[in-house]
């Protein structure tokens, strides 16, 4: 990345031609944009797939060391690893292989006699990884995060969301419906099918039957009416012809706590039905083509190549496939994440960066306090709850103080099929093991070599892993304004999630309570439409728009980071005025500091997944669209009526 000395901007990327006032996102990143090609194995590429690639570089290095058997000292981690990573790259045992490794679990689905085995099977093979209509996840109990509970959730679907079946208008979505159900075809041939294409037309009708029962997104992202609370001795009056029983025994939960949170009543009630309704034969199709389709990337060249077809070239729009050292570190990093990570921030991470990071994050802190004790629309009332929020947020930063153990775990070098499999069934015996025991605070959602950053609401936690503290979101020798606009509005945006409109139904305890009076509840409901409706105007492709409601609550995180990181470096100035670098004010830099974190490039097909699935809106209308809601920005650039970035100040929606 090409940086003017002590800068921190991109200078040679800027476009000169094209006005900060008419399009900043533009004018900052144009010339990249003229000038990047997205890479052949890339659906996407912004600053975190180029960063993604560098620390898998790094990893690959580590992982390459473990790989040596004759390596001295190795640890039982680093056995671990490096024979994981020599099962993935032995190509040519692989290739002899062929379909072998899935025989046996293929056989137990071949052998099914009775509907009665399917709950038994459809919980063993969720296990394994496979995509069956249901999904366990352990976390929090919503209403009382001092304890771990279960919640069964709406899955099954083999395209990334239910418009892929039910938006028949869309000819986008109907060409990859047609083609999927040409490569369901394909895959079951391959499997040994003999009736592959009648098979293949169940299929889909069946995935098309469970897409018409699962909820929208938008309607997902509603915490209280996705908290239903149901005794395991209720789920078959609740959602009858489906055996609930077998299904919770076999999924390790009955053994463990009396009640699930069922995420989405309705459709475990639709789900049964169809279940109890659809023949034995198309469901044992059905768990053959996931299971295999679970596993192609790690079986012979035919399955990788044939699922690459589709799920790579077709889906996404991705020219060719990563190479195969790339796939390797992605199963590893699945499979022992932490592992790896212990490597990487021992090798990668200096000490000093996490020290200046803590220092940021008070600051932010401190800006919030301000904003919130300041705020015109909020009532005294909701603004002590409000505080008292922030006080017990907390925060994790670089990598966990307690590593996970990975003891337990059987790893071979000559197994790849079997590595992934009990590298599944371990992870998912470790989030069984939760339940009933006091809830972890020290474990981490993410891997400390991971670009990104998280809010958790059930536990009150900002986390920041250790390698997003690297350019462009964290310069070390950069000058400040560049840090507080790039990782600082990071920062505040994962502390507004504590405040977006699914944050803020929690309290400090990471419980789902009202704490806001209901005419303050009024005020922020109708700054909330506004931003629903600025970013519906948005259009990256022609014919779609971002979904307003889906992206809301990265919208206002977008909006409120930007806003206090804004108001923590006037902190950090303490009155004092920053100095010009590069012609450009310090405001300036602060702004264009957070513009260059979202310079990206999507291929189309990608641009239609992101639209229907990511509750991000795509990078540059999160860098203009934020942008025009910032009175500051407004100031710093001379925005005027007329200028395409103007927003009147009737019309720009602050929150926090």
């Amino acid at each position: 990345m090409t940086h003017a000395a002590g800068s921190g901007i991109a200078i040679a990327f800027i476009e000169p031609a094209v006005r900060v006032q008419d399009d900043f996102f533009t004018h900052l990143n144009g010339k990249w944009l003229d000038a990047t090609e997205i890479p052949p194995d890339k659906a996407r590429w912004d600053t975190f797939a180029q960063l993604n690639d560098d620390v898998r570089l790094q990893l690959r290095a580590l992982i390459e060391t473990d790989a040596d058997s004759a390596q001295p000292g190795r640890d039982s981690d680093a056995r671990r690893i490096g024979d994981f990573y020599a099962s993935c790259m032995d190509e040519a045992r692989l290739d002899t292989l062929g379909l072998t490794p899935l025989s046996a679990e293929l056989a137990k689905i071949a052998a099914l006699k009775h509907k009665a085995e399917l709950p038994a099977t459809m919980a063993h093979l969720g296990q394994l990884g496979v995509c069956v209509p249901c999904r366990i996840a352990i976390h929090q109990d919503a209403k009382d995060s001092s304890r771990y509970v279960a919640d069964i959730a709406q899955a099954g679907l083999g395209l990334p969301d239910r418009d892929y079946y039910l938006n028949v208008d869309d000819a986008r979505l109907a060409n990859v419906l047609a083609k999927y159900q040409l490569h369901v075809e394909k895959m079951l041939a391959m499997a040994g099918s003999q009736s592959a294409a009648l098979d293949a037309t169940a299929i889909i009708a069946f995935e098309t039957a469970l897409a018409r029962h699962q909820w929208s997104r938008v309607e997902n992202r509603d915490p209280l009416k996705a908290y239903n609370k149901v005794a395991l001795a209720q789920m078959a009056a609740m959602a009858p012809g489906f055996d609930w029983a077998a299904y919770l025994e076999r999924a390790g939960i009955s053994a463990r706590a009396g009640d699930v949170i069922v995420s989405q009543p309705s459709y475990l009630t639709g789900f049964a039905d169809l279940a109890d309704k659809t023949s034995l034969d198309t469901w044992k199709a059905y768990l053959q083509l996931h299971l295999v389709s679970a596993y192609a990337g790690f079986l012979s060249a035919p399955f990788v190549d044939a699922h690459f077809a589709f799920f790579g070239i077709t889906l996404t729009g991705v020219a060719t496939m990563a190479p195969r050292w790339k796939r390797a570190v992605s199963t590893i990093d699945a499979a022992m994440g932490e592992a790896l990570g212990k490597r990487y921030v021992h090798n990668h991470f200096p000490g000093e960066r996490k020290a200046r990071m803590e220092a940021l994050v008070q600051n932010l802190l401190a800006a919030y306090r301000q904003r919130i004790a300041t705020l015109d629309w909020m009532s005294e009332a909701t603004r002590r709850e409000a505080l008292a929020k922030l006080a017990k947020l907390s925060s994790k930063i670089g990598y966990p103080s307690t590593w996970r153990d990975y003891s337990a775990l059987e790893v071979a070098r000559d197994d790849l099929v079997g590595n992934v499999m009990r590298a599944r069934v371990f992870e998912s015996q470790r989030e069984l093991g939760k339940l009933g025991k006091p809830i972890d605070r020290d474990e981490w959602g993410m891997r400390p070599h991971t670009i990104n950053a998280y809010y958790n609401p059930e536990m009150n936690e900002v986390v920041f892993p250790a390698s997003i503290l690297q350019p462009p979101f964290f310069d070390p020798y950069a000058d400040d304004a560049v840090n507080y606009g790039a990782i600082g509005a990071v920062i505040g945006h994962e502390i507004s999630h504590a405040f977006d409109d699914q944050g803020a139904q929690y309290d400090g305890d990471g419980n789902l309570r009202n704490w806001w009076t209901a005419i303050d509840h009024a005020n922020f409901a109708a700054k909330t439409r506004l931003l629903v409706a600025q970013y519906e105007c948005y259009s990256p492709l022609p014919g779609y728009t971002v979904n307003g409601e889906l992206t809301l609550g990265e919208n206002i995180a977008d909006n409120a980071g930007v806003a206090i990181a804004y108001q923590a470096y006037q902190l950090f100035l303490d009155g004092k005025k920053a100095p010009v670098i590069d012609n450009l004010s310090g405001d300036q830099r602060f702004f264009m500091g957070f513009g260059q974190v979202w310079r990206s490039k999507m291929r189309e097909a990608q641009q239609i997944i992101q639209l229907k699935t990511d509750p991000h809106a795509p990078g540059q209308f999160r860098a203009n669209g934020t942008m025009r809601n910032q009175p500051a920005f407004h100031d710093a650039f001379a925005v005027q009526p007329g200028d395409k970035m103007y927003l009147a100040p009737r019309d720009r929606v602050r929150l926090w």
